[in-house]
């Protein structure tokens, strides 16, 4: 079984409930840990505990948890087979449904990885139970963003009854859907091999917020925090692209805002030193930078060709200098 530091500690008693004496290995906590080296360690601990093929690894926790673990599982013995019980709301409705593992680089997010769909996700919302305001919310800009993506309805109940606890009665109804809409993007196209749209769709603010989250050294901004700025932005650039309404972009940053999420930059940043780290982004083809924008509110395209000076206003409306 595969965990962190924090989830061992405040989790301990459904740890040790569920898994009784398997062995196990915590991992620091935070997304400093998602390296190649601690993914050496967690191979190495694998290693010593004799796993083979047939053995199962149990990831429990957050997405830096269920990524690294996924990853590692993808990789001993060239594949063994492992189960995601996601402890974070992040986790629940995004990182451990779909199949994607892997790290970070110091050139960028998620540059080493693999695809590997786990044999099952089990989600039990009392985990959240111990989660802070501000990682709680941090789940709810995936949520957020699943609206914005494929079900307006979705976002309008977000707009109109913001979700800001674990206890709301509306949200297990919630986790749900936004898996489901996760799934059949995934499951359209589960390698993000499309032309256009496919599971690429589901990185719609993430072209921004993955090179928030790399400047900022993975220090201060959480992967949901980056997404919520990242998206505001996207609608942002969508709004000057004449896809969406000024109007529209204004309501999905007042969404983010009204569930406890940041809408800009905590910090100023270069502009410049962003627009490099997009420049490194995976998504990008043929030396174009990719962008998921809105064509409306519950619905997304791929666009490879926006004009520079146009992220760079984007950028600079959302706090970048």
């Amino acid at each position: 079984m595969i965990t962190d530091s924090t989830v061992e500690l405040v989790q301990s008693a459904f740890i040790n409930d569920l898994f009784h004496d398997i062995p196990r290995i915590a991992i620091p906590a935070g997304e400093s840990s998602k390296n190649l080296s601690q993914l050496e360690q967690v191979l190495d601990f694998l290693a010593e505990h004799r796993l083979n093929r047939q053995s199962l690894i149990f990831a429990v926790g957050g997405g830096v948890v269920g990524d690294l673990a996924g990853f590692a599982a993808a990789c001993y013995m060239r594949g063994i087979d492992f189960i995601q019980v996601p402890t974070t709301l992040l986790a629940m409705v995004d990182s451990s449904v779909g199949g994607k593992t892997g790290v970070n680089l110091a050139s960028g997010k998620n540059l080493v990885g693999a695809f590997l769909q786990p044999q099952a996700v089990f989600i039990d919302t009392l985990r959240l139970d111990t989660l802070d305001k501000r990682e709680f919310a941090a789940g709810m800009a995936e949520i957020i963003k699943a609206g914005l993506l494929a079900d307006r309805e979705l976002f309008e109940k977000l707009e109109q009854k913001p979700v800001t606890s674990s206890n709301d009665p509306n949200l297990v109804q919630i986790i749900r859907r936004a898996c489901s809409i996760k799934a059949q993007i995934v499951s359209a196209d589960e390698r993000e091999s499309a032309a256009s749209g496919g599971r690429a769709l589901l990185n719609l603010g993430h072209t921004f917020g993955h090179a928030i989250e790399n400047v900022t050294g993975y220090q201060g901004v959480l992967h949901g925090e980056g997404v919520a700025i990242g998206t505001v932005m996207a609608a942002d650039l969508s709004a000057m692209m004449g896809l969406i309404s000024p109007g529209d972009s204004q309501r999905i940053a007042a969404v983010f805002a009204a569930n406890g999420l940041p809408t800009r930059l905590p910090t100023a940043i270069p502009a410049a030193k962003l627009l490099d780290a997009m420049g490194r982004d995976k998504k990008n083809r043929d030396g174009l930078l990719r962008f998921v924008v809105l064509s409306s509110i519950g619905e997304a395209i791929t666009h490879d060709n926006v004009p520079v000076d146009l992220v760079m206003k984007a950028l600079s409306n959302g706090g970048a200098t």
